[in-house]
C-alpha cells in the first residue's frame, strides 16, 4: 500500500501553493473611479463653480437708460385706489414700489435720478446715479418717499410740469413725471401754462398714476394721522384767481371788485380724486412727452422702450449665469 506524504510536517512547495497569494486591488479600483461618469462631472463642476467666482463678463450692446423721476407727493396722491396682493395701497405707495421693481430691471451702466413734485414746482432730490453701484442708496430713497415731505399744500400740475421742463432742459437726462393730474385748487382756464417755449427741449415720459373712478382723499391731522377724509366743504371747486374765464352777464352775482367770480357758492367733487388722463394726455402733447398710464413696473419699463428713452451702448454685462448653469447640470448628472 502506497503511503501519501505526512501533510503535518507538509513540504515547502506544497504549502507555499495551497497559501492564497495577495492581490492588490487599488490600481484596479483607481482605474474604476476614473472611468467613472460621475467623477468628471464632479470635477467639471467644480471647473465651472472656480469660473464663477472669477467674475466673467463680456461686451455686448445693450440699452443704456438715463432718467429723472420726478414724484407727485400731494395729498391726492395718498388716495388707495391701486391692489397689490388683495391688499389696497395708496397711489404714493405704488408708485414706489413700481420704481424699486424696475430698478431691478434696469442694465448696469444705466442712471438713475430722484426729485419730488408739490404746489406748482419740482425739487431735485439726487442726480441721476449709476443704477448697479448705486443701487442700495437709490433703492432706500425711494422707499423713503412720502406726502410729509411736501412744502406746500398747493397741486399745480400744469405749472409744476412746465417748471420741471425748464429746470432739466440741459441736463441730458430723460424725464419721466409721475402724478395723477388732479389740479388743486382748479385751474383757470384763462392763466393755464404755455408750453410752446419749452415742448420738445426734454425727451420724456408723462404717467398717470391712479383709478379712473372717484375715491375719497385721506385727511391726516398734526400728528399725521389718518383723521376720516376730505368733504366737500374742505376744498375749493373752482378756481377764484384772476379774472372768470365766463363773461359777466353769465356770472350770478357777479361785481367786478368784490364777486369777480360770482356770488354763488360753487358744488362739484374736489374732495374726490381719480385719474384725468384726459388732462394729462393733453399736458404731454403740449409739452411733446409721452404719455402712460401706471399698471406696474413691467409695462412701465415696456413704455420706455417704446418712448425710445434708451440709447444702445457697449457695456460690461456680467456672465456668471452661464458656469452657474453648467454646474447644475453637471451636478444634476451626478444624482440622476
Amino acid at each position: 500500500m502506497k503511503a501519501f506524504p505526512n501533510r503535518s510536517m507538509g513540504n515547502s512547495e506544497e504549502s507555499e501553493y495551497l497559501q492564497p497569494k495577495s492581490i492588490n486591488k487599488e490600481p484596479m479600483y483607481s482605474r474604476q473611479i476614473f472611468k467613472d461618469y460621475r467623477f468628471w462631472c464632479l470635477a467639471a463642476a467644480g471647473m465651472a463653480l472656480a469660473v464663477l467666482f472669477t467674475h466673467p463678463s463680456e461686451r455686448r450692446k445693450s440699452p443704456v437708460y438715463n432718467l429723472t423721476f420726478v414724484i407727485d407727493i400731494t395729498r391726492s396722491m395718498n388716495v388707495e385706489d391701486y391692489q397689490v396682493g388683495g391688499q389696497a395701497v395708496s397711489r404714493l405707495e405704488f408708485v414706489k414700489q413700481s420704481l424699486r421693481g424696475l430698478l431691478l430691471k434696469l442694465p448696469c451702466e444705466s442712471k438713475v435720478g430722484l426729485g419730488v413734485f408739490t404746489e406748482r414746482r419740482s425739487t431735485v432730490l439726487f442726480e441721476p446715479v449709476e443704477v448697479c453701484s448705486g443701487f442700495a442708496e437709490i433703492d432706500a430713497a425711494i422707499a423713503a418717499l412720502d406726502w410729509r415731505m411736501a412744502w406746500a399744500a398747493d397741486s399745480r400740475i400744469a405749472k409744476g410740469l412746465l417748471n420741471t421742463l425748464e429746470m432739466r432742459e440741459d441736463n441730458g437726462s430723460r424725464l419721466v413725471f409721475m402724478t395723477d393730474g388732479q389740479e388743486a385748487p382748479p385751474v383757470n382756464p384763462r392763466y393755464r401754462p404755455d408750453f410752446s417755449s419749452a415742448k420738445g427741449a426734454v425727451n420724456g415720459l408723462l404717467v398717470g398714476v391712479g383709478g379712473m373712478e372717484p375715491a375719497p382723499i385721506p385727511k391726516f391731522n398734526s400728528r399725521g394721522q389718518q383723521d376720516g377724509f376730505y368733504t366737500a366743504d374742505d376744498v375749493p371747486h373752482r378756481s377764484t384767481f384772476g379774472l372768470s374765464n365766463l363773461n359777466p352777464e353769465e356770472i350770478e352775482g357777479y361785481n367786478a371788485r368784490n364777486a369777480p367770480f360770482g356770488s354763488e357758492a360753487v358744488a362739484g367733487n374736489e374732495h374726490m380724486s381719480h385719474l384725468h388722463e384726459i388732462y394729462l394726455q393733453q399736458l404731454s402733447a403740449e409739452a411733446g412727452l409721452h404719455y402712460h398710464r401706471l399698471t406696474g413696473s413691467q409695462p412701465l419699463i415696456e413704455a420706455l422702450q417704446a418712448a425710445d428713452m434708451a440709447e444702445q451702448k457697449q457695456v460690461e454685462t456680467d456672465v456668471r449665469w452661464r458656469a452657474a448653469l453648467a454646474a447644475l447640470f453637471l451636478l444634476l448628472a451626478v444624482f440622476v
